[in-house]
């Protein structure tokens, strides 16, 4: 990476990070002083986040076919893709799953459900009653886990596109690229050329939305924070406690371990240059807009290579959900407490088996974490309680959500360093910053 980029970058980073803690004062005194006013100019500023979400989102599509096409068919090697396949898709359920336990393990310590009295309880869920009743209509139209798996092979993959349905378009293009791998040179060479053009322009168009990216962290965190009454935090700090604690439990131990033994990476350095992606994450909420963000991370700040990173990274925006399926755990715990439940071991593994499953299943599905949750809930006999037990959690939802969201775009980038380690890569920190030698050189593939 050309060093005056690497440090424009940096400083670009630094000033989310400025623009992200400014926005969380301001909005913060807003809320505290009473500052209606100000309340009122902040969340007007709102659009603004949400038009830099809207225009990183724009690029995603073409991004992802245009990486994916151009790493996969340049492997020229089917057997190769079919492994980074399977470590891929293992990996995420695997961490998905230890997410989960982890989540039972702090809910069973700390049960916080049990701090809340039914005054605070029955105040809650009649504040949110309305759009808990919404989320519950959205997650009785979900659909089964065999409509899921079938709706991985799209009818239309430009509708897919269309949608922003990143699994059956990945899919697709990962067919599709499969096969231009197999046909003759000259004209593999002209179809991966024309992607690779497609990618190259994508990169700067993300280069041109990030520019705007302090100014929308700012607008998107103080409209948030000024919204959000410090009674209800006060009311769910117990619960929001637990959630993050089991997130940085998760962070360190699941993610540790595996950076440190599997990728054979220093965890803290690793941590550090991949900053700026968790960062975006934080303040989109979401692993589709930070994607651009995470893909051109794994790939100048940990030197993993372009067939893994662009074929690891978008199905890891799709299916991977570690910080969320964590979140559901506790939250289920929560609720179950909170009414008197008793949640025994058997049920406590359907949580987990059940949680883990529908990680993959909310890829196409709105309010995904909400609606997970619908579904575990359901799952575990507490069907009753679902519409009281959503409006419970709905007012620091959104905070959660930005938590989450960086857990899961942290595992992200955690997947793409061991798979491009298992398959031989090196990216090794070094003074002039990772280098990533191919076992077989992306040329020489094609």
């Amino acid at each position: 990476m050309d060093l005056t980029k690497g440090t424009a970058r940096m400083q670009l980073y630094t000033k989310i990070l400025l623009g992200l803690i400014l926005g969380a004062v301001v909005g913060f005194v807003a809320n505290v002083a009473g500052l209606t006013w100000l309340q009122a100019v902040l969340i007007s500023l709102e659009p603004l986040g949400t038009a830099f979400i809207r225009a990183i989102t724009m690029i995603v599509v073409p991004l992802v076919v245009a990486s994916l096409m151009v790493g996969t068919a340049s492997l020229g090697d089917l057997a190769k893709l079919g492994r980074i396949g399977g470590k891929t898709v293992g990996y995420y359920m695997c961490t998905t799953a230890v997410a989960v336990t982890i989540g039972l393990i702090v809910s069973n310590f700390f049960k916080p459900g049990s701090r809340i009295d039914e005054s605070t309880r029955d105040a809650l869920a009649s504040q949110f009653e309305g759009e808990a009743a919404s989320r519950v209509v959205l997650a009785e139209e979900a659909p089964t886990v065999v409509e899921t798996l079938l709706s991985i092979i799209p009818r239309n993959p430009v509708q897919a596109a269309a949608e922003l349905d990143l699994l059956p378009l990945i899919f697709f293009t990962i067919v599709f690229a499969a096969a231009v791998s197999v046909i003759a040179p000259k004209r593999r060479d002209a179809v991966i050329t024309f992607f690779e053009g497609v990618n190259d322009a994508s990169m700067v168009v993300i280069d041109w939305i990030m520019k705007t990216a302090p100014y929308a962290v700012f607008a998107l965190i103080a409209a948030v924070v000024s919204r959000f009454g410090l009674d209800l935090l006060q009311s769910l700090l117990i619960y929001s406690g637990v959630v993050v604690i089991g997130l940085l439990l998760h962070l360190t131990i699941t993610y540790g371990l595996a950076v440190r033994f599997l990728a054979k990476l220093n965890f803290i350095e690793f941590l550090r240059r991949i900053a700026n992606a968790p960062l975006v994450a934080f303040s989109t909420s979401s692993s589709n807009a930070t994607l651009p963000v995470t893909m051109e991370t794994a790939e100048e700040k940990l030197g993993v290579s372009k067939p893994v990173s662009s074929f690891v990274l978008p199905l890891g925006a799709t299916i991977n959900m570690d910080g969320t399926a964590l979140y559901q755990a506790v939250a289920v715990m929560f609720i179950a407490q909170i009414y008197g439940i008793d949640i025994g071991i058997t049920e406590q593994l359907i949580v987990v088996l059940t949680a883990t499953l529908a990680s993959i299943g909310a890829a196409g599905v709105p309010s995904a974490g909400i609606i997970t949750l619908i579904i575990v809930l359901n799952a575990v006999g507490l069907g009753a309680q679902v519409q009281a037990g959503i409006a419970l959690i709905l007012g620091v939802d959104r905070i959660l959500d930005m938590i989450r969201t960086s857990v899961n775009v942290t595992g992200d980038l955690t997947a793409s360093a061991v798979v491009a380690r298992s398959e031989g890569e090196d990216i090794s920190f070094r003074s002039g910053g990772p280098q990533a030698r191919q076992e077989v050189p992306v040329e020489a593939a094609r």
